[in-house]
């Protein structure tokens, strides 16, 4: 029988994510670490905005890959189209730390590359990302911190060469927070190096149009991010069934 290439696509992503795991096992915790009860604020760009809007996006799939292996947690998205981490820390308080969430995820830096002259430029941005993690450790808030994903699926292209810098800072910088951490940018190097070639596909792999997801990046996305949380390769793949299984529409109230 013969696999449609989004079904290949997904075997060699999970292989992909799965073969680049080291790259986040000093950062990723050894059991589980989000709790039933506990809610996630998704702090990000327009990637993460569209990744809480849509049920295919990441945000979405990371709860319901968490319900799927009895985790009852809650999103608060906070995901904003063109924000880069200026943007990100004037809105923290309002959009992260009055909501009182018992995680965030920081998802920061393509914006801030790709905006190029109108973007903040590495020294700033360091500044900023500090004193994002800083403030929502002050309140009690875990942060995840996700490398920033691919800006095009070229990764020699002039943007990724410059945000490469950028991604060294997010790894060092959890190290010494002692935050976790998924390599979202690792993931997807090795998700796109893993992925046959086919001129109908290329630049849009993993993307709808170089940089914001479609279902398999949100899935990758996805995937890096409850890895970084403690979930093994058995609860992953529930996550996975989980995602593949349509949703069962409600009756209605007055259905026999």
């Amino acid at each position: 029988m013969k696999l449609s290439l989004a079904s290949r696509l997904s075997s060699l992503l999970g292989a992909a994510v799965l073969a680049g795991a080291w790259l986040t096992a000093p950062c990723r915790a050894e059991t589980p670490a989000v709790k039933t009860g506990e809610s996630i604020a998704f702090l990000g760009d327009s990637i993460t905005a569209q990744g809480a809007a849509s049920p295919a996006g990441y945000v979405r799939l990371v709860i319901s890959g968490l319900d799927a292996n009895g985790i009852k947690a809650t999103a608060i998205p906070a995901g904003v189209g063109g924000h880069k981490s200026n943007n990100m820390l004037a809105r923290l308080k309002t959009d992260v730390l009055d909501k009182k969430p018992t995680w965030m995820t920081l998802s920061c830096g393509v914006n801030d590359v790709w905006h190029g002259a109108k973007g903040v430029p590495l020294e700033a941005y360091k500044k900023n990302i500090t004193a994002i993690v800083d403030q929502a450790q002050a309140a009690g808030i875990k942060v995840v911190v996700l490398t920033s994903t691919l800006i095009t699926e070229d990764p020699e292209g002039a943007f990724n060469k410059t945000a490469v810098e950028y991604n060294e800072f997010l790894r060092a910088l959890a190290k010494e927070k002692k935050c976790l951490l998924a390599d979202l940018n690792a993931d997807m190097r090795a998700a796109l190096a893993a992925a046959p070639a086919d001129p109908k596909k290329r630049g849009k792999v993993l993307t709808a149009d170089g940089v914001h997801m479609n279902a398999q990046g949100n899935q990758m996305m996805a995937v890096g991010i409850l890895r970084s949380f403690g979930l093994d390769a058995g609860q992953i793949d529930k996550a996975k069934k989980a995602w593949q299984t349509p949703a069962v529409p409600k009756p209605a109230k007055n259905a026999k």
